[in-house]
């Protein structure tokens, strides 16, 4: 056995690419080229470690299928931390099935963790939650194991399960120190800072203020009349009723429920709906059908009234109305959310991971940096988006998410 390439490999796994690149920097053969790709992954140069990783599995050949299973590993895991999304996913799928095919269980697992992540940096939650249940974290080893807990830990912060997501908090914090890897313990305290800043806002009789998650949890578990403007839901206690597919009638109901336990003025209805600054006969007659529209959707929950100037909410119960707004507001808020990783962002990428058009997320990308809050970096096909985070919150409820509630 090369004693250079197992030592190399041994201070990967403890988080020291520059040890294992003091071993293998000057070796071309195809395990230290390996080696030497997964080390600059470590320290953040992508296209080098893909170039070195590509090389690696050209120097194994066709003959040890295994061998290149782990490199194109390696090369989706770069590609996922790149936000390169194109080809990932099937490279990951084949690989798995060589694994379980060799009896590489190690290997096999981590792929899996993988191919989590993957899933939710695409908004695939149900699909990350199957696949992190197929792990047992107990039987892993540490490092594993502290991955698939902080994997748990955002699948729960993406419900908006707030005690869920502590308690895998606590766990990955309890895998890290017995991993004793510096950089896996730092990325467990980099996600605990989630829960210590606002993740949104309320809007209660006029007023808003800055909320937590664990307070956005107890909001959507009360029995209060909750409009959740970063779903298009609106709930009551287990009832959920989804404006998702109707913006219209939800841009209805949340200016309602801001003026709430006051009225709000036809004009104002048609000026924040409809964008109409002069009311006519035509806008009237829209705002009829579309109220209309909305009293049938929410009869189990609220009634809307009539009044001399405009319209009210009347719940059917005697709870409070409440508006759940997201820290930033607007058509872009989800580019912005997932531009906020601190990741270079390629336009195919955004636009996979919202499942929105290409087109769109270039109209969202020129707002947001006409607004100087992107910023674009190289031309044609190699250009990338990167933003800064948002300052003084977390983005967490703006990500994308197919298995939210409601």
């Amino acid at each position: 056995m090369d004693v250079l390439v197992t030592v190399a490999a041994r201070a990967l796994r403890e988080g020291d690419p520059l040890g294992a690149l003091q071993r293998v920097a000057l070796r071309e053969d195809a395990p230290a080229l390996a080696l030497r790709g997964v080390a600059m992954a470590q320290l953040g140069e992508f296209p080098r470690a893909l170039h070195l990783l590509k090389r690696a599995a050209r120097a194994y050949g066709s003959g040890d299928v295994l061998a290149r299973a782990r490199c194109g590993v390696a090369e989706a895991e770069v590609a996922l931390a790149s936000r390169d999304f194109e080809g990932a996913e099937l490279v990951l799928v084949e690989a798995l099935r060589t694994f379980e095919l060799h009896g590489d269980s190690e290997n096999a697992r981590y792929t899996r963790l993988l191919q989590a992540r993957h899933a939710l940096v695409l908004g695939r939650v149900d699909a990350a939650e199957r696949l992190i249940a197929e792990l047992d974290p107990r039987d892993a080893p540490a490092m594993h194991s502290t991955l698939a807990r902080l994997l748990s830990f955002e699948v729960a912060l993406r419900r908006g399960e707030i005690r869920s997501a502590r308690t895998a908090l606590e766990h990955a914090r309890v895998a890290a120190r017995n991993a004793r890897i510096p950089a896996l313990g730092a990325e467990v305290e980099h996600a605990a800072r989630v829960l210590s800043i606002p993740a949104a806002r309320v809007v209660v009789r006029g007023e808003a203020r800055p909320v937590l998650l664990d307070e956005v949890e107890s909001l959507l578990g009360s029995e209060h009349l909750v409009v959740d403007a970063c779903r298009r839901v609106f709930r009551s206690g287990s009832r959920v009723v989804s404006l998702s597919t109707r913006p219209v009638l939800f841009a209805l109901l949340r200016v309602l429920a801001e003026a709430w336990p006051g009225d709000a003025s036809r004009d104002a209805l048609v000026w924040h709906v409809f964008g109409a600054r002069r009311v006519n006969a035509s806008h009237r007659a829209r705002l009829r059908v579309e109220l209309g529209r909305l009293r049938t959707q929410s009869r189990d929950l609220v009634d809307i009234q009539a009044t001399p100037r405009g319209f009210v909410l009347v719940p059917r119960r005697p709870v409070e109305v409440r508006v759940l707004t997201p820290p930033v507001e607007g058509a872009d808020g989800a580019v912005l959310a997932l531009l906020a990783d601190g990741e270079h962002w390629s336009t195919s990428a955004l636009a996979l991971a919202l499942g929105a058009s290409q087109r769109t997320v270039q109209r969202a990308l020129a707002t947001l940096e006409e607004a100087g809050q992107v910023q674009g970096l190289g031309r044609g096909r190699a250009r990338r988006w990167v933003a800064p985070p948002v300052s003084g919150f977390t983005t967490t409820l703006l990500l994308p998410t197919s298995g939210f509630p409601g």
